[in-house]
């Protein structure tokens, strides 16, 4: 069985270094923040105030937008947190899935993302690559920037044969199902019972409700109605956001408060929702990350949502600590 840590996952915002380094207390691995400019603040700018509010706990992007930046600010965003936080950054890219939807446009192809990452990963080096046709290369003089190479695991988030190819060509680890070579990752969310609680509480549904009515969103952005039609409560979600939009600009509202904030057509939506995965007090908890183990994740990224992540963070750390010391 691999060893399995717990890391968390939050987006970039006013309070991020402040739980940064509340994870940071409570044992957590590693914090992972998101990436889009749709519908957070830049990563890289939080990442860079966590880095100087904490000492030790490791820090990761879930995941970076190759589209947002070019190859050469990518890499200069990405030098700047590694050195600010003393060499305990890690980069994780993905396609775009949500960021590009959000702006009506489709994800970029695994062959793209292959290409991007290496590119960036040939400037950390200190090589040359070709941008827009000519030579660059990162030019920071002594003392501006750490001398290249600079350091830095480069993972990729994907998923299917494709992607762990992909991941086994270009990227140090990924997020997505196990992979038979490197080391992978997998992004959860759950809650933690308070004694004698009801699995389907108000408190429980609005803790993980935003990251469970995802399907609804993923499914109207890429199968449209008869998508999402499909789901239960989804003919009435849909109706209500077409009620705002004309057809042309419905994309901006699919992922309104994705994964952060319930709206109340989401809201509306928890009546459907699993509650049953990753919910339950510390022991099952315990028991549901060991199978992550035993499945040979390496990682599990939790990702507290709701109107109290501090104390999401906390029972979570609580619940990880006795399954990792008793295993």
């Amino acid at each position: 069985m691999a060893d399995l840590t717990l890391s968390c996952g939050l987006p970039p915002g006013p309070d991020f270094a402040e739980l940064a380094a509340l994870a940071e207390r409570l044992g957590y691995h590693r914090v992972w923040i998101y990436d889009s400019a749709p519908l957070w603040e830049d990563c890289f700018v939080h990442l860079a105030l966590a880095a100087e509010r904490t000492t030790r706990i490791g820090l990761a992007t879930a995941v970076l937008i190759p589209d947002q930046r070019s190859v050469m600010a990518m890499a200069s965003g990405i030098a700047t947190v590694a050195r600010v936080s003393g060499g305990r950054f890690r980069a994780c890219f993905g396609t775009g899935f949500t960021s590009r939807l959000a702006m009506g446009q489709r994800p970029m192809t695994l062959a793209d993302l292959g290409r991007y990452v290496a590119a960036v990963r040939r400037l950390l080096a200190g090589d040359t690559v070709v941008v827009d046709g000519a030579p660059a290369r990162m030019l920071h003089a002594d003392g501006l920037a750490a001398p290249r190479p600079v350091e830095v695991p480069l993972w990729i988030s994907a998923f299917g044969p494709r992607g762990a190819a992909l991941a086994a060509e270009a990227a140090d680890g990924i997020i997505g199902p196990p992979h038979p070579t490197l080391p992978t990752a997998t992004i959860l969310s759950g809650t933690v019972l308070d004694a004698g609680e009801d699995p389907a509480s108000d408190r429980v549904r609005e803790a993980i409700g935003p990251w469970r009515v995802v399907d609804w969103h993923n499914a109207y952005a890429t199968k449209g109605a008869e998508g999402v039609d499909a789901l239960p409560g989804g003919r009435v979600w849909r109706e209500e956001l077409e009620s705002l939009a004309p057809e042309g600009e419905r994309h901006l509202l699919a992922f309104e408060g994705h994964v952060t904030h319930l709206l109340p057509r989401d809201r509306r939506l928890l009546d459907h929702i699993d509650v049953k995965h990753m919910v339950g007090g510390a022991d099952r908890i315990g028991v549901q990350l060991a199978r992550l183990s035993s499945y040979g994740f390496r990682e599990a990224v939790y990702t507290p949502t709701g109107p109290d992540v501090p104390r999401e963070l906390r029972a979570f750390a609580s619940a990880g600590r006795q399954h990792l010391a008793a295993n």
